[in-house]
């Protein structure tokens, strides 16, 4: 029938249970004909177990080590969710990162791959196995096993889809596919049929947490067709897909992504010289801060205000940073605000219709919600406001842009 990859997240596999439950769905889509590789994540809070008993061990252990501990924990999963396919009548084969033979550069705890050898896969499949991979793992050059990060399994699930040329690659979550906005906050939010790669790496990087981006932008450079499905659920969830291979009709609009964590850094009465902007964002570069948005305006008397915002849980650092900056450069001040929240509009459909921003800016006001940054692209708008104001904003776009289903829609 069809060449799938199915990935099972931490949650999916998180009790004997669960895993069997795992089992009964992966035994279905065998007997109804389909090739299966399976990639599965460690039990839910495993991870999180095993770097407490590092922790405990000492306070900073090596990057080595630690790939070696935290991989063996979706180990233990394949070697369960092999034998409860056994139990079933299915033949399954278990394989590790390093089995496999996913190659990754060294940089352990965030590797990236490099290449995959599908050989042993592809004999297990013509066989008529069902192929149940470790997620989160692969290894170096050198054999040293290498971890890619937290949500690595999202990544290692579309991997081996590009590898293999899967018809499509099937992630699996406590969620039933790529909502308009997050259900919890606006009781209308729609499940989407459809949505671009750009648009899902747009929400991936504003805040939503369906997906891990690294696993969207595999997706989209090599074309695997994505989709996300319930464990729990059955339904068709939500496709990611290439733009001409969605619907013509784009809404303008297809989604609301929002981000809690941020804080807002301002150096005011900066020189309004070349090479300014770099002597403010170099030292806060090299403290390994990532920066967001940058607002910068011109004031009087050749001085100039840099705004930048940073992630809440750099905002002392970078504000140490900052100020030693503003004594450097001769500014006037440095100020903050670490209760804000950036919210964004996201569509590929406002690339074909004007007027976008100004809707936006007017739902905002007509809730009397002051915008204190802008930042656009082609296919997003994103502002930042008040954190006390964040769900009323995302409710009010939901309305404006006429995202909202049936209310308490499954």
């Amino acid at each position: 029938m069809a060449l799938l990859v199915q990935k099972f997240g931490g949650t999916s596999v998180g009790t004997i249970e669960r895993i069997n439950a795992v089992a009964d769905r992966v035994a279905r889509g065998r007997a109804e004909g389909h090739d299966l590789v399976v990639v599965v994540s460690a039990m839910s809070g495993e991870t999180n177990r095993l770097i407490g008993l590092a922790n405990e061990i000492m306070d900073e252990p090596t990057p080595r080590e630690m790939d070696v501990l935290v991989s063996t924990g979706e180990q233990v999963t394949i070697a369960l969710l092999s034998m409860a396919l056994q139990k079933r009548g299915v033949d399954a084969r278990s394989y590790t990162g390093s089995q496999v033979r996913i190659l990754t550069d060294n940089a352990h705890t965030k590797a990236r791959i490099q290449q995959i050898d599908e050989q042993n896969m592809r004999g297990d499949l013509n066989a008529g196995r069902v192929v149940v991979v470790a997620g989160f793992q692969g290894v170096d050059e050198y054999g040293n096993i290498t971890t890619l990060g937290r949500g690595g399994s999202d990544t290692t699930a579309v991997a081996l889809a590009a590898a293999l040329k899967a018809d499509e690659c099937q992630i699996y979550t406590d969620v039933d596919g790529v909502y308009t906005t997050d259900p919890r906050v606006v009781d209308g939010a729609r499940r989407l049929d459809k949505i671009t790669f750009e648009e899902m790496i747009e929400m991936a990087s504003l805040g939503s947490k369906v997906l891990q981006i690294r696993a969207v932008e595999f997706a989209g450079k090599y074309n695997v067709p994505l989709r996300v499905l319930s464990s729990f659920d059955e339904g068709e969830g939500t496709l990611i897909t290439l733009d001409d291979e969605a619907d013509m009709e784009q809404p303008v609009v297809s989604g609301i992504a929002f981000n809690r964590d941020e804080a807002k850094l301002t150096i005011s009465g900066v020189p309004d010289t070349p090479g300014s902007a770099l002597r403010i964002l170099k030292p806060i570069s090299d403290a390994n801060i990532e920066v967001d948005m940058i607002v910068q305006n011109v004031g009087a008397d050749n001085r100039t205000d840099f705004t930048f915002t940073v992630h809440r849980n750099d905002y002392k650092r970078a504000r140490t940073v900052l100020e030693q900056v503003a004594s450097e450069l001769s500014a006037r001040e440095v100020s903050g605000d670490g209760r804000i929240a950036k919210v964004s509009i996201v569509g590929v459909g406002m690339r074909s219709h004007a007027g976008v921003a100004t809707r936006m800016f007017e739902a905002l006001s007509n809730e009397g919600i002051n915008i204190e940054m802008i930042s656009t692209s082609e296919i997003k708008i994103s502002v930042v406001i008040d954190e006390k104001y964040l769900e009323l904003a995302v409710r009010a776009l939901h309305s404006a842009f006429e995202l909202q289903g049936p209310v308490n829609e499954a």
